[in-house]
């Protein structure tokens, strides 16, 4: 991650625009339909958010793309799923960052090591500057581990609703 001023100014010059311009609307639609495909194997929940940069004095007080992603979660109430299971893939278009926070139940089903092989597969993409694909194939590895620990088939009741949006969250 960049420092200083260099970070200041990469969080000033990254806007709307940018993120427009790597996930244009056609781009959001075919990930939402992926996270809601995705869904309909699992139980869990999962939201994606995408922000251009923070503003510049957060930046400068050092908030890190972490912090930013676990602010975030609880910004989109992805905490608040009946089984506790909701999962946010959080990108900081500024700092080039990846970040996955999952509720509960999900943190104590998904692997660090899994986590890490999504988040490293959209990093890649991201490099060759393949959003999309990048995003598809980090939701891939999710909701494989999801569809194991939550299978679609084991869900009744209240749980079966649809609580979190499946488009993405550009903020």
């Amino acid at each position: 991650m960049k420092r200083g001023l260099a970070r200041v100014w990469a969080h000033l010059v990254c806007d709307a625009r940018s993120v427009r311009r790597s996930f244009p609307d056609p781009v959001l639609e075919r990930i939402e339909r992926a996270v809601g495909e995705g869904e309909r194997r699992h139980g869990a929940q999962v939201r994606i958010a995408i922000e251009a940069g923070m503003h510049w004095l957060r930046v400068l007080r050092g908030v890190s793309p972490r912090e930013r992603a676990i602010e975030v979660f609880s910004e989109l109430r992805v905490w608040d799923t009946e089984a506790n299971n909701g999962v946010l893939l959080y990108l900081l278009l500024a700092d080039h960052a990846i970040e996955i926070v999952a509720d509960r139940a999900a943190a104590a089903v998904l692997s660090e090591q899994r986590m890490q092989q999504a988040c490293e597969r959209l990093r890649a993409a991201f490099v060759e500057e393949r959003y999309e694909q990048g995003v598809l194939e980090a939701l891939a590895v999710l909701h494989e581990d999801l569809a194991r620990a939550f299978p679609g088939a084991a869900r009744t009741g209240p749980v079966d609703a649809d609580e979190l949006p499946n488009r993405p969250a550009i903020l």
